[in-house]
């Protein structure tokens, strides 16, 4: 059978129409610490970020297509995390990051990161280099409103003065209790004695011994993890019923854990977000209540609970990208990075966010409320 030249340009062109509506989906990238101390932190930034994709996807997806989130376990360590961004830019050919709380392995894997022009969306802080910064966005509040949370508390609300540190290694911590060592006497405090620890140590009795020979009326814990419950067995085996323990910024299950074991020695900062999830009225402003909703009940819908502390900025790190990506026109990623520059304020459901040109920490104002358990429930501690 023969066939016109019209004809067979005209079934060309139709083969090319119907390749480019099936061409393959949006690939973002995640690497996350799904084994290893961070396993619980980062399986939750993973949970807010399906539940974002399923959401865009249902409301008809990105620029005519579908995401598709690749997710990798680089096992809490930075040589594995070097191993899985590699991995997913040269197999999944990911155009975006939006990778968990695990600092060393994205500052690991930000220099060629960079290179390649792929936007970072981060849970963790930002890594150091000023060409690295360009292309990573961090999510995490600067970890001095952690500090200063605890803190205010201890100086308004206790007669404790002495206070003793107790904190892994890691990056975010390192920064974060560098903060906290320079600005206890700010709020009257002393830091009488500061220890350290690995996240897999089974136990802190003597790190916690010293701080309470030294004086420590309190123990403020630097660091992530099951290492808090750790510590509070600790504290209690001991018999120091008069030390406070102050926990850093957890998961749900990791604070009623602590929270179970000590009582009323134990509290911690938290987003509001986090207390939300079973009472919205305590989120009072109407802008940030209208961007949580969604939010948590895309995660009771898809999870059947919502721990929100990281899973919420998770959920807005990947729709704030989206809007890039639509305001952009295009998912490459020099254009998508200049366009999330320029977004201006936005009110998420973890928290509200202003990254500009100059600043790529999008938190610029204390998310925090201290929270202690009770009942088995968070609770604002008063």
């Amino acid at each position: 059978m023969k066939y016109s030249k019209a004809f067979i340009l005209a079934a060309a062109l139709s083969a090319g129409m119907a390749a480019t509506a099936s061409a393959e989906d949006i690939v973002i990238g995640s690497s996350l610490g799904l084994t290893g101390y961070g396993s619980l932190t980062d399986a939750h930034w993973r949970d807010g970020l399906a539940a974002a994709i399923e959401q865009v996807n249902k409301q008809g997806g990105v620029l005519g297509k579908q995401l598709k989130l690749v997710t990798e376990d680089n096992k809490s360590t930075p040589q594995q995390a070097v191993v899985v961004y590699r991995k997913m830019m040269s197999e999944d050919k990911v155009v975006a990051f939006d990778s968990g709380c695990i600092s060393a392995g994205n500052f690991a894997a930000a220099s060629f990161v960079a290179r390649a022009k792929l936007p970072m969306f981060l849970c963790s802080i930002l890594p150091r280099q000023p060409e690295e910064i360009k292309w990573a966005f961090q999510f995490l509040p600067p970890p001095k409103y952690e500090v200063d949370t605890r803190y205010q508390y201890l100086k308004e609300k206790t007669q404790v003065r002495k206070i003793g540190l107790l904190a892994d290694p890691s990056p975010y911590v390192t920064l974060m209790k560098g903060i906290a060592e320079k600005t206890a006497a700010e709020f009257g405090l002393e830091v009488v004695a500061s220890e350290t620890y690995q996240q897999d140590d089974s136990d802190f009795s003597v790190q916690i011994g010293r701080l309470n020979a030294a004086g420590a009326g309190a123990v403020i814990m630097l660091g992530q993890g099951n290492a808090v419950v750790t510590a509070a067995n600790n504290i209690r085996s001991l018999g120091l019923k008069n030390m406070l323990m102050l926990g850093s910024i957890q998961e749900l299950d990791i604070h009623l854990a602590a929270g179970k074991v000590l009582g009323d020695q134990y509290m911690a900062p938290s987003p509001l977000i986090q207390l939300a999830s079973e009472d919205m009225s305590i989120l009072t402003d109407p802008k940030a209540r209208a961007a949580a909703e969604p939010f948590v009940k895309a995660m009771k819908d898809k999870f059947g609970r919502s721990d929100n502390a990281q899973a919420s900025r998770a959920w807005d790190s990947l729709l704030m990208m989206v809007e890039a990506m639509k305001k952009a026109g295009t998912t490459d990623g020099e254009k998508v990075r200049d366009a999330f520059e320029k977004l201006g304020p936005y009110v998420g459901a973890g928290a509200s966010y202003n990254f500009t040109t100059e600043n790529h920490i999008g938190i610029t104002q204390n998310p925090y409320v201290l929270v202690s358990v009770k009942d088995d429930k968070l609770v604002l501690r008063k």
